[in-house]
């Protein structure tokens, strides 16, 4: 085969390989962009998720337990199943209160409405051990539905992945 014949046989192999690599990460990049699709509503959410989590870091379980729908039900990778909103303010006393605290990763936070009912919030947030300050926390998924009762957000539905 002729030299010339080689080297252009590379550059076609070669530019095709690299225009397919660039359409495959056009479409992730796609994928990855987010624009909320109501504004008010995702800063409503977002406002509400402060709201929950400053009662969560300062263990306000009154907070919490009024934020928390009466017919929660909170999925936890690791615990299963829960849907006694007594049991998570109890767990959460037991198991966080003083020991843990949670920070958003603002910039991960997703909200889309669900009409007639509410929203649902995904995002990533860190979880710090306040017993071991320099241990590393890495982000994790978590999925809120919310409920709007009446004008009231309720969180209705977690999904906690770790």
């Amino acid at each position: 085969m002729k030299k010339s014949t080689l080297l252009f046989t590379w550059m076609i192999v070669t530019v095709s390989f690299l225009s397919c690599k660039t359409e495959s990460e056009k479409k992730y990049d796609q994928i990855r962009e987010y624009s909320p699709v109501d504004k008010n509503l995702f800063n409503e959410i977002v406002a509400m998720d402060k709201e929950f989590f400053d009662a969560y870091n300062n263990c306000d379980l009154k907070k919490q337990a009024d934020i928390y729908s009466d017919e929660i039900e909170f999925f936890h990778d690791k615990g299963g199943l829960m849907t006694s909103k007594q049991d998570i303010i109890d767990g959460t006393e037991r198991n966080i209160c003083g020991k843990v605290t949670r920070t958003l990763i603002k910039e991960s936070v997703e909200v889309y409405p669900i009409n007639n009912y509410g929203a649902v919030q995904i995002g990533f947030h860190k979880y710090y051990n306040n017993q071991e300050p320099d241990a590393e926390s890495i982000p994790v998924k978590f999925i809120l539905i919310w409920h709007n009762q009446n004008g009231k957000w309720k969180i209705k539905k977690v999904v906690s992945l770790h």
